[in-house]
Formats: C-alpha cells, sequence, structure tokens
C-alpha cells in the first residue's frame, strides 16, 4: 500500500516544518534541521495512520499484544519508514530540489539506543512485522537518556563513553505528558478492615515516580497499520525543595529530582552491588507499573469492566526482565478494583505469556528477597501468596520429590526466582528454536513441563528481513527482483525461486559481484575507522554478536594465533588470505569479556606489524557495533560464524542475517544453526564440535581436562605459549589460566579447547571451498534462498496464532 505524496508535496511539508520549527527556509537551514523538518514530516504521515488503526483498536473489534521489554534496538527510523511508506523516490526528489541529499540524511541519524544486543533487536524486528502483518500491537519499555553505551577502543581496551542518541533521535518521539503515570516506591503496608469484614492492604509512606509517554510510531511494509512503542521516561513530581533551597542546600534541594530521572538514564546498571540491584529493579518496576495502570484505564474506559481484560489484551513478557507484570495486574485487579484473588489471578493467567531467552543461570534472574521486599513491599505480599498457594500445587504434584519442589519454587533460600514466576503464571511459554525448546521443556522447566505439559510450545526467532535485506543491501535486493519478481518483499517465502539458479554461472558470477562492491564498501569503511587496508578478494570472515565467553570467540581468535603459528614456521605456507571482522561490545563489568577484546585488538595489532602475515591474515575489530554498522557488514560477509557451544545459544538471529546476505554459516549445532542445516542441507554449511549431548556427558562425567589436550595437541600447546608471550609487552594470563587451570576448579568451562581441531578442520575445509567459485557461489545462493523461513513475519504469524490470539485486519 504506497501513499499518494508527490516529490511536490513531500518539498511543501519540508518547506512548512522548517518555517514553523525553525524560522528558516531551505536555502539556509542546516543539515540538521533539515533532517529534523524530514522526520517530522514522516512521522506526520506515520500519525495519520495511527489514528485510522485507533479508530478500529477502539471500535471494540481487534485484541492486541502488548509487548512488554526492557529492550528495544530498532536502529536508525527514517530510512525505515520511507522505505516502508513507499516514498523513497518522492523524498529523494524533493530533497534534491531543496539542495540536500537523502542518503546524507540516513548517515546523520543516530541509532536509537534502547538495547545491548539480539534480545533488543528481536523485539525490533517483531514491532516491525506485527506492523507488516496488519495486526495491532504496542511494544512498552524505557526512554533510556544515554541508552547502554558508546563503545570506543583506546590501547586495545573497551572503553564506555554515553551514547546521547536522543540528541537527533527524539525527533521520532511524541511525548504525551497528559498521559503520564504515578509509580510508588517504598513505603509501608497497613492492614485495614472494611464493613463487610474484608481485609485490605493500604499502601502509604511510599516515593512517587512520574513515568511520562513518549511514544515512537512503528510503520509497517505496505500494510497500512501503523502502532507504537511506547518509552516512559522518568521524573519526579517535587522538581525543587523550595525550604532546601532557601538554606543555600542547593545539591539536596534537587535530590528528589535527581533520584527519580536515574532510573530512565542508562539501560542495564552494574548490579554487582545492592545499590544497582535496586536501580535495575526500580527500573522495572517503573516502566511495568506505568504500562499496566496505561493498560487497564484504556481497557475500562473502552469496556466498563475488566472482567474480561483477556480477550482484547494479550502481555507478552519478553525474558524475565518484564515479570513484575504478573504481580502489577495482581496489585490493580485486587487493590484498584476489589477483585478476589481467585478472579484476579484467572485474569492474570490467561492474559500473560512468556518468552525464555536463555538456559545461561546467570541470565536466569533471581532477586533478594529483602531488597525486593524493601521497595516493593505490595507486590512482595503478593508475590509471597502465589508462592504459598504454588507450594501447594507442588506438594500435589510432586508429595515424595522436595528437591523438585525447590527447584521450581517461585521464592526459596531468600531469593525471588523471576523465570519461575513466569512460567507458574503464563498460559503460555515458548523457546525461541526448535533445539531451545526442547531443552526448556526437558531440563530447564521439565518439573513444569511435567505439570503442565500443553503450556510449552516453540517459535523460532525472525529477523525484518526487509531491513536486513532491500534496505542495507540494495544491489542484491535488486538482482533477485530481476530474477524472480518483487513477490518476495511481501513474501520471503518466495526467495526460493532462486534455487532455478544454483547452476546458472552467469548468475553466481553476478552475485559475486555484488558481494565484492559490498565489500568494497566496507572495506572503506575499516581503512576510515581502523587504518587497515583489507583485501578485497580475501574471505571475509565475520563474527558480530555481544561478547560472552559461551558465543566464543576466544575459539575464533584460536584458530587466528594457529594460522599465524603456521605462517611464521612456513613462510611459504599456502593459505586462502582471510580477514577476520569482530563486532562486539563487553557488559562493563564484564572482566573475561573485555580481556577477549584487549586480545583481538592486540593481535590485530601485532599482525598487522609482520610483513610475512599482514597480506594473507587480518583482524579487524569494529568499535560500537550497532545495528546500522550491522546493516554495513551483513551485505559484505562470506562466512558466518556461529560457534557458540552446543546447549548455549537459545536462537541466534545475526545467523539469519548473515545467512539472507549470502554468507555461508561455519557453526556448531546449537539454536538456529539446526534450523538453518535443516533448511539449506549438509553440503550448503559447515558444521564441527560436540552435539548437546556429547556435552551433556562430557560435563556429567566431570572429568574434563584441558591439559590432556595441550599435552597432546601441539597446535593448541602453541598458541598457549603464544598467548604467555607471543605479543611482546602484553600479558593473557587471565585468559590461559581460565582454560588451563580454570577458576573455582573449572576450567575451559565452554569447551574452547575441546572442540579446537574440529573447528580447525572445519575452517580447512571453508578456504578449499572458497577456491572453487562456482561451488562457493552455489552455496551462497542456496543460503539466501533458504532464508525466508527466518522472516519475523512467519515468526509474528505463529506467535499470533498460538499464543497472542489476534489477527490481522488484512486477514
Amino acid at each position: 500500500m504506497d501513499y499518494v505524496y508527490t516529490s511536490q508535496d513531500i518539498s511543501r511539508l519540508i518547506e512548512g516544518k522548517l518555517t514553523r520549527y525553525f524560522g528558516r527556509e531551505s536555502g539556509n537551514a542546516t543539515k540538521h534541521q533539515i533532517f529534523r523538518a524530514a522526520c517530522y514530516v514522516v512521522r506526520d504521515i506515520l500519525s495519520e495512520l495511527w489514528l485510522t488503526n485507533s479508530d478500529a483498536v477502539c471500535s471494540q473489534t481487534e485484541k492486541q499484544v502488548i509487548y512488554l521489554s526492557m529492550e528495544f534496538l530498532p536502529g536508525t527510523s527514517l530510512r525505515n519508514n520511507i522505505f516502508n511508506l513507499g516514498l523513497e523516490e518522492p523524498f529523494q526528489e524533493a530533497l534534491g530540489e531543496l539542495g540536500g541529499n537523502l542518503e546524507e540524511l540516513y548517515r546523520m541519524e543516530p541509532d536509537a539506543g534502547l538495547g545491548n544486543g539480539g534480545l533488543g533487536r528481536l523485539a525490533s524486528c517483531y514491532l516491525d512485522a506485527i506492523s507488516s502483518q496488519g495486526m495491532f500491537g504496542q511494544g512498552m519499555s524505557i526512554c533510556y537518556e544515554y541508552g547502554i553505551f558508546k563503545q570506543q577502543i583506546k590501547d586495545g581496551r573497551q572503553v564506555e563513553q554515553p551514547d546521547d542518541w536522543l540528541d537527533l533521535g527524539e525527533s521520532w518521539l511524541i511525548t504525551k505528558e497528559d498521559e503520564a503515570e504515578e509509580v510508588h516506591f517504598g513505603g509501608k503496608l497497613t492492614e485495614v478492615w472494611d464493613d463487610k469484614g474484608r481485609m485490605k492492604l493500604i499502601h502509604s509512606d511510599y516515593t512517587t515516580v512520574i513515568a511520562i509517554p513518549r511514544d515512537m510510531l512503528i510503520s509497517g511494509y505496505g500494510s497500512g497499520v501503523v502502532n507504537t512503542l511506547r518509552l516512559w521516561q522518568s521524573t519526579s513530581p517535587i522538581s525543587i525543595d523550595m525550604e532546601l533551597f532557601a538554606k543555600g542546600e542547593y545539591l539536596k534541594a534537587m535530590e528528589e529530582k535527581h533520584q527519580a530521572e536515574i532510573i530512565s538514564k542508562i539501560l542495564y546498571p552494574e548490579d554487582a552491588h545492592d545499590e544497582g540491584k535496586i536501580l535495575r529493579m526500580k527500573q522495572q518496576y517503573f516502566f511495568i507499573s506505568a504500562s499496566m495502570q496505561t493498560l487497564t484505564k484504556r481497557h475500562l474506559c473502552t469496556y466498563g469492566s475488566l472482567d474480561r481484560f483477556y480477550e482484547k489484551i494479550a502481555v507478552h513478557i519478553n525474558d524475565t526482565h518484564p515479570t513484575m507484570a504478573i504481580l502489577e495486574l495482581m496489585r490493580i485487579l485486587m487493590d484498584d478494583h476489589e477483585y478476589e484473588w481467585d478472579d484476579a489471578w484467572n485474569i492474570v493467567t490467561k492474559t500473560v505469556s512468556y518468552t525464555n531467552h536463555t538456559v545461561m543461570p546467570e541470565a536466569l534472574e533471581q532477586w533478594p528477597e529483602a531488597l525486593f521486599a524493601g521497595l516493593l513491599p505490595r507486590l512482595h505480599s503478593i508475590l509471597k501468596e502465589i508462592n504459598r498457594r504454588f507450594n501447594d500445587a507442588l506438594h500435589d504434584a510432586f508429595p515424595a520429590n522436595e528437591m523438585r519442589r525447590n527447584e521450581m519454587a517461585v521464592i526459596f533460600n531468600g531469593k525471588i526466582r523471576m523465570a519461575n514466576l513466569c512460567v507458574a503464571a503464563s498460559h503460555t511459554v515458548n523457546g525461541v528454536s526448535a533445539l531451545h525448546s526442547g531443552i526448556i521443556k526437558e531440563k530447564l522447566f521439565s518439573g513444569f513441563s511435567e505439570m503442565t505439559p500443553g503450556k510449552f510450545t516453540n517459535v523460532t526467532n525472525g529477523i525484518a528481513y526487509r531491513r536486513w535485506l532491500c534496505q542495507a543491501n540494495p544491489k542484491l535486493s535488486g538482482f533477485i527482483e530481476e530474477l524472480c519478481g518483487p513477490g518476495f518483499k511481501r513474501d520471503s517465502r518466495e526467495l526460493e525461486k532462486l534455487l532455478a539458479y544454483k547452476e546458472d554461472r552467469i548468475v553466481l558470477e553476478q552475485l559475486a559481484v555484488i558481494k565484492r562492491d559490498n565489500k568494497l564498501r566496507l572495506a572503506e569503511k575499516i581503512k576510515n575507522s581502523n587504518g587497515i587496508i583489507v583485501n578485497p578478494d580475501s574471505i571475509f570472515d565475520v563474527q558480530v554478536k555481544r561478547l560472552h565467553e559461551y558465543k566464543r570467540q576466544l575459539l575464533n581468535l584460536f584458530h587466528i594465533i594457529d594460522l599465524y603459528n603456521q605462517i611464521k614456521e612456513n613462510p611459504n605456507l599456502e593459505i586462502q588470505p582471510r580477514t577476520f571482522i569482530f563486532g562486539a561490545k563487553a557488559a562493563a563489568g564484564y572482566y573475561m569479556a573485555k580481556q577477549i577484546i584487549r586480545l583481538a585488538c592486540k593481535l590485530s595489532e601485532q599482525l598487522e606489524k609482520d610483513p610475512v602475515i599482514r597480506d594473507r591474515i587480518k583482524i579487524v575489530f569494529l568499535e560500537n557495533y550497532s545495528v546500522s554498522l550491522s546493516e554495513m557488514i551483513m551485505p559484505a560477509a562470506d562466512l558466518s560464524e556461529q560457534i557458540s557451544l552446543a546447549g548455549t545459544e537459545a536462537s541466534g538471529t545475526g545467523n539469519m542475517k548473515l545467512m539472507l546476505n549470502g554468507a555461508v554459516t561455519i557453526g556448531t549445532m546449537d539454536g538456529a544453526n539446526v534450523e538453518i542445516y535443516n533448511a539449506v542441507g549438509k553440503e550448503n554449511i559447515f558444521l564441527f564440535g560436540m552435539s548437546v549431548e556429547e556435552v551433556e556427558k562430557l560435563k556429567g562425567q566431570g572429568l574434563y581436562s584441558p591439559w590432556g589436550f595441550y599435552q597432546d595437541n601441539r597446535s593448541i600447546s602453541e598458541i598457549i605459549k603464544f598467548l604467555a608471550g607471543g605479543i611482546p609487552g602484553e600479558n593473557f594470563g587471565d585468559i590461559i589460566n581460565s582454560l588451563t587451570t580454570g577458576y573455582n576448579g573449572e576450567a575451559d568451562h565452554y569447551f574452547v579447547i575441546a572442540d579446537f581441531e574440529s573447528y580447525k578442520n572445519a575452517q580447512q575445509e571453508v578456504s578449499a571451498a572458497y577456491r572453487d567459485t562456482q561451488r562457493w557461489g552455489g552455496m551462497s545462493l542456496t543460503n539466501i534462498a533458504k532464508a525466508g523461513v527466518f522472516s519475523a513475519d512467519r515468526s509474528v504469524r505463529e506467535y499470533a496464532d498460538k499464543i497472542w490470539g489476534i489477527k490481522s485486519i488484512n486477514d
């Protein structure tokens, strides 16, 4: 569905915004003013469409999903919205007439800094797909002023800087102060009995924080539907304490305002201390309370009762961070609307669903009960009653199995287990790949699965493929359209039409030309940002994702060190030239992840200094990995590194984006790699490493010793020696210790050394395949053709059918 705006219309609208907001004409406006004016024009078009949607929702006919997530990573919005609206041509012409350039405006826009990695990007992909599928939904989160952080690499080390994305990014936000909500922290509870003999808990002496909504409009591709991402900004109802100010205590006079505003300053404050834990809990309750209050008020306004709230609202919890939605909805129903416990619980459990994203213990949130009780006393009292009732159910289900009951309890040993609360209260729980869903059902939540087997399902992750193909790789998209027609833009399954050209040498040669053009574009970026000249005819070997030990960037670096050692031993060794490209942020307090970044950067310097090495292998660590940077890397990648230890990655979505752009995967049978393997076949992917079962067996035996590999495998011993002193002036003793002797008695927790030889062999297969241009071209084309199943459109349709119960207005 395209919108009828000529270039003259767009030009007139932009001129109007420049006059109204900046008192300028296009001839004397700054680039920033023209950028903002263009954004305001697009925002107005979206607002008109949103009003149409709003009428449909308010007409009591359509159910909508509320997607709760601590993270959203929408990337940049101008290109995406103009593309989805089908207005690229009139905007290009209009800006040309005004002396501007649309591509230049695209480059100016900062990424919205509202997330850390895959979790936030997935949430944004789903909002895009919900709109594109003609469904109604709303994302809800926090309007982080500085987001995660802006990463800089100084002397090989990660340095965190504030990311002031709102400078230009706020052009997309519509502030609605009249829809603000109050959120209460701390205070005390008092029991009060009414004249009917019913006890109520009165919450008093609390601290109030004001939640101000700032809405970002989310367009869909040609659907006519626009949804919103509601971002809550925190402030205090008291801007200044005049009494303290009059006494000259100026800082104290502003303290309450600052304490309130810090809630929406930065995503994921370090929580190694109680202050950090309290701030994280505040962030979670802040956006959840404001969101639940808004939803219930709207529903009451339309329907007059909350009795059938679940028939019009599906609340989805994306990972455990929004779990307090369960408790807050209970509080609102019982305290504000006088529902009895059983009736309130019935409404909540029919409303809420939960996606688990990890089996990693550190990512399954647990909060100290004492801290929680002090900060959120009313929610704690509700939580205790949920736990009491659930423990009764556990005794009925597992009367002779105390260990299982303890594992499943919501509160145990002074800890609140948010994942257990989610599973206990949700009507549906899903994993994000077939393998992951099996693991959570059979291992992570096996007791819950035994009690309520019908509660668990799978929805494999998906990506906003139009962004990663049509927008990020227009040459490839245009070529596919020449070969197969434009239908793939609406239905990703039509990419399979490409398979008809798998043996067509001319088509494969043209794909290679497009890939090389994208590599040249990335090479220019690398030259400008890193000062490294890379060979566009080398294999662009790409690992871009959050830096975590389980993702095994270290295994990749082991392979690079091994190649270095081989070449130093035999300078005439014939190898396929490689450019190893990394992009990753490490959590601010994650020491080992930062050490791995330092190793990658220092190793890069070492390779560049060596004339025997530098034209054959290079390492590029691109700082501040983001959606925009990813949009440049994905189209240029030849090889996609998906090398996490089997059983640790829930799904992955970078693997899907790289596949879509013609990169071939090297990976373990982990997460969605399993489904990629099933889609493309064993001849179009490079598999290595232990299976989940083999990993579990090795862990269960408790006999794994990296020292055995160190003594028996010369490559491993030489790599460890290199880490000990191969880079002059650098010490990587902590990495060596983690792999060999270990900390707390556990060495090489993610089996880097155990999987190395298998990985090395797979990389040799990669080199041989790449030298056979016809074979590699066929592999690349097959990956593109089979990527359609990993569309977020497909994922959202599955969520809508299996879990949310929402429909498209276009059906």
